[in-house]
């Protein structure tokens, strides 16, 4: 079965910090480039950082350089998000994508929640 299983959401106060890791299942994880995205309420879907297959190239959104980091473990088939010094507009549902380096066919995980608050 082919899969992304995200975990590591959950509550933070401001200036925190979360790991996000993505699991992947059923393909093979390193001919995929990984994506995460973040969905807060009322709001479509938003492209924070990307990873290479291999690792070697990264990329974030402005809003997050700086603070968040994207890597990967292919030999355990996961992509991580270090999250640090987060803010309350960080709140959002976040989610792993895969995308084949030669196909672009997708794969999405289920999401997981992230909330900042104090």
């Amino acid at each position: 079965q082919v899969q992304l299983v995200e975990s590591g959401g959950g509550s933070v106060q401001p200036g925190g910090s979360l790991r996000l890791s993505c699991v992947g299942s059923g393909f093979i994880f390193n001919l995929y480039n990984m994506n995460w995205y973040q969905q807060a309420p009322g709001k479509e879907r938003e492209l924070v950082a990307d990873i290479s297959s291999a690792g070697g190239s990264t990329a974030y959104a402005d809003s997050v350089k700086g603070r968040f980091t994207i890597s990967r473990d292919n030999a355990k088939n996961t992509a991580y998000l270090q999250m640090n010094s987060l803010k309350p507009e960080d709140t959002a549902v976040y989610y792993c994508k895969a995308t084949h380096i030669l196909r672009r066919t997708e794969i999405w995980g289920q999401g997981t929640q992230v909330t900042v608050s104090s």
